[in-house]
């Protein structure tokens, strides 16, 4: 073979092999022995061995451990019967921070992904039962925590995320998703979200002008713990500049029945849909029942303005004590809702 030649062929395979290196180290294994994969013990120790882009199956069974993801992969249950992560045997222990500070620093999430990993969860339940933490002991119990990561959430069951002590301190959040550097976009999808103690679903940026994340929220079930004068709950919750669709969701039994006399004092109350300082959200075909509030976009005058929210084909049922919807900001446009029984 002429030489310049060799030596164009040559440079063409290094260039193609380092263009599929990427690709051909991921891998795909198991935690659990219910396939021929190789497996692991433990999430953590898989998460820990494989490179990125692979794909972790999890067989059914308990796994009592928190899991730290900092890496692009795939986590998702399969077999027949479910595949459970619960809280290790000693109970939850601080993991990481919360961004936003909302409501303290200090948090302990049973799946944690952080580090600009870009990360899919899929077909697990989540169960906070046995966290052993104090509702007002300043740390933040979380489910599943997306720091700074983009990604997919899906068809998860998440629950549990509460204390059986001082329910009342706003700690308890089951899916939480915050930025403080860009805009990571993540796709919240056909999850359950049950019993939680502050926030079923929230996304939330830092306020200060940075854009928080961009997210994407669509058939999942929210249900709160129903009438309660111990916290006012918020089933889905867009803060602090953060942005997206929240499409066809069902949210209900967020009520809190002990608000502080407003003319003396600022009004506390639950929403099934809370936009607190974040513009141009669109809020379409969802079904909220059985709040407190319906849908409410709000500006804050210290945190930033709730303007242009899109409020279209929603049914609203049963709100308690205050209204439907609710504009608390500017410029929003509401249309073809269906309002029934409200207060």
């Amino acid at each position: 073979m002429h030489p310049i030649r060799n030596l164009a062929f040559s440079c063409l395979a290094l260039v193609v092999l380092i263009a599929l290196s990427g690709q051909a180290f991921s891998s795909t294994v198991a935690v659990g022995g219910c396939t021929n994969l190789v497996h692991f013990a433990t999430l953590q120790l898989a998460v820990n061995s494989v490179p990125a882009g692979s794909t972790i199956k999890v067989c059914a069974g308990s796994y009592r451990e928190q899991v730290l993801i900092t890496k692009n992969l795939t986590l998702i249950g399969t077999g027949p019967t479910a595949a459970v992560v619960l809280p290790p045997v000693g109970g939850l222990v601080k993991n990481g921070t919360d961004l936003a500070d909302f409501p303290v620093s200090d948090v302990a999430a049973q799946i944690l992904v952080q580090g600009a990993a870009k990360a899919t969860i899929s077909h697990l339940i989540v169960d906070g039962t046995g966290n052993g933490l104090d509702g007002c002991g300043g740390v933040n119990m979380l489910g599943i925590y997306y720091e700074n990561s983009s990604g997919t959430i899906t068809d998860n069951v998440v629950r549990n995320q509460i204390t059986d002590t001082n329910v009342g301190c706003g700690l308890g959040f089951a899916i939480y998703v915050a930025s403080n550097t860009d805009t990571p976009a993540v796709t919240i999808s056909n999850n359950s979200v049950r019993n939680y103690g502050k926030n079923g679903i929230i996304a939330t940026g830092v306020g200060n002008s940075i854009p928080g994340p961009n997210v994407t929220l669509t058939g999942n079930t929210v249900v709160g713990i129903g009438a309660t004068t111990q916290i006012a709950q918020n089933g889905i919750q867009l803060s602090l500049l953060a942005t997206g669709k929240i499409t066809s969701n069902y949210v209900v039994d967020d009520v809190y029945i002990n608000p502080p006399d407003c003319a003396l004092s600022t009004c506390w109350g639950s929403s099934g849909i809370l936009l607190y300082a974040s513009n141009g959200v669109s809020v379409t075909s969802n079904i909220v029942e059985s709040t407190q509030l319906g849908i409410v976009p709000v500006t804050d005058l210290n945190y930033g303005t709730g303007d242009g929210t899109i409020i279209k084909s929603n049914h609203i049922g049963g709100t308690q004590n205050y209204d439907a919807i609710d504009l608390c900001s500017n410029g929003n446009t509401v249309q073809s809702n269906v309002i029934y029984g409200s207060a």
